[in-house]
């Protein structure tokens, strides 16, 4: 595969890579098993590619922090369904002529994901809730949506609302429009990378959940710039308290990350804790 040059200045160098490079080892990551079937977006690709063998002195190592990074933007320990399978699934929950089973089908798409599953017990008061403090919304950014669009029947959003999901994964992109179709929206998803290119769309509600702390990770200092970015007037964004094993509580971390975030901001925030889930609720203007 191809390696890194040195760009020098003086007695200034610092790795750099090529456009030709780029694409070579986008398409080795392309051909990878884990990410095969996830067409994942050139611009994701681009961005942690350009990023990571500028900041490394060689190659391998170099491309191990790609895979590293990039493990932890897709998150496959936070799962998955059987994307053929789903398909299939909720072509007969809509076939069926029980009003109950398209329910089932989005409660099983919920229970998929680590992130959507943890928020089932509370489905009932936690979308009411977040619209006591900022009405209800005619427009609606689920940003890095995961399974979230599944919720929608626990929403209690009006016929008008308009509702745009964005995600990083092709099969799941696929899967939420083939619903929004199914339940007669008009709404749809998109497959974008979000960090390098923030959704413009103007909206009352953008959605940000569990996504803050990895979008740190991936770069830090990005949060705010990309909060920054959005067109919307509530930005609501949620992180969880305890650790995936539930043996450790963040809570404290987790405000720690939003205050340093927000420094010198004069946005007016509001908190929701929920049992796993800190809510901050943003109100940009």
């Amino acid at each position: 595969m191809p390696g890194i040059r040195e760009s020098s200045d003086g007695m200034n160098k610092s790795p750099s890579i090529s456009e030709e490079e780029i694409q070579a080892w986008m398409v080795k990551i392309r051909a990878m098993r884990k990410y095969r079937q996830l067409d994942l977006p050139e611009s994701l690709l681009r961005d942690v590619i350009t990023a990571e063998f500028t900041r490394h002195s060689n190659s391998s190592e170099a491309f191990k922090a790609v895979r590293e990074k990039l493990h932890n933007i897709i998150a496959p320990y936070l799962g998955d369904p059987n994307y053929p399978a789903a398909q299939a699934e909720m072509e007969r929950a809509f076939s069926n002529e029980n009003p109950n089973a398209v329910h089932q089908f989005c409660l099983s798409m919920l229970s998929s994901h680590a992130s959507t599953r943890e928020r089932i017990p509370l489905l009932n008061k936690f979308y009411p809730h977040l619209w006591q403090i900022t009405g209800i919304p005619q427009t609606i950014l689920d940003l890095a949506c995961g399974m979230q669009p599944f919720a929608l029947p626990w929403m209690e959003l009006p016929p008008s609302t308009r509702y745009f999901a964005y995600d990083l994964h092709r099969p799941r992109v696929d899967l939420i429009n083939q619903f929004f179709e199914r339940s007669g929206f008009s709404d749809r998803a998109y497959h974008e990378d979000i960090l390098v290119n923030p959704p413009q769309v103007e909206a009352d509600v953008a959605l940000f959940f569990k996504e803050a702390h990895r979008f740190e990770q991936r770069r830090r200092g990005a949060c705010f710039p990309f909060f920054q970015a959005l067109r919307v007037r509530w930005l609501l964004v949620s992180l969880p308290i305890s650790s995936l094993k539930g043996t450790r509580n963040l809570e404290d971390r987790q405000r720690h990350l939003m205050q340093s975030i927000l420094t010198g901001q004069t946005w007016q925030v509001e908190e929701i804790c929920f049992e796993n889930e800190l809510v901050f609720c943003i109100h940009k203007s």
